[in-house]
């Protein structure tokens, strides 16, 4: 076992562990409330002692809000180390776009085609972006599919995702079958 489950499962006990710990605080001081509304004449526990569970019931709810704060800054780290790194990588993946729209020659209008059509964009949508005809948008991506020597949006798409995932010295499978 690695030491970042251990980590984890120890984790996930210690919260499981304070959670239990405020469930039965909470328990205790409404059965407090329950006998004092109620006047109910009846104790489970000596009064001393019920003193003594009172004050653990305080300390594990204090504990709680220990635990959750740390829970809180832990997740916001996370969530920051997170955005940090899709930052990063939507940089990264528009650096490359870049630079393979200009390996491949591309003019202004198939870049702004291109990144279109990565986004999903249908031919029809991309026309009433660009304010062409379709006509003129199905000739600009089969421009675009000409000058990276792809057979189509799935491939062109394929090539874009295999040049993040792979190391640049290897070609590509998706190129080498359209050529």
């Amino acid at each position: 076992m690695t030491e970042h489950v251990q980590k984890k499962r120890i984790e996930r006990a210690a919260m499981v562990s304070v959670i239990g710990l405020q469930a039965f605080c909470a328990l205790v001081f409404i059965w407090e409330i329950v006998i004092s509304v109620f006047e109910l004449p009846f104790n489970l526990v000596p009064w001393s002692l019920f003193e003594l569970v009172e004050i653990g019931a305080a300390v594990g709810l204090f504990l709680g809000i220990v635990l959750g704060g740390v829970v809180l800054r832990t997740t916001a780290l996370r969530a920051k180390r997170a955005e940090d790194r899709l930052r990063a990588a939507s940089r990264e993946f528009l650096d490359l776009l870049e630079e393979r729209f200009l390996e491949w020659g591309l003019t202004p209008a198939e870049r702004d085609v291109a990144l279109f059509a990565f986004k999903g964009l249908s031919t029809a949508e991309i026309a009433g972006m660009r304010n062409t005809s379709e006509g003129t948008v199905k000739a600009q991506t089969a421009a675009i599919y000409r000058k990276a020597s792809v057979s189509g949006r799935a491939q062109l798409m394929s090539v874009i995702i295999e040049d993040l995932l792979m190391d640049e010295t290897q070609p590509s499978p998706f190129r080498q079958a359209a050529e």
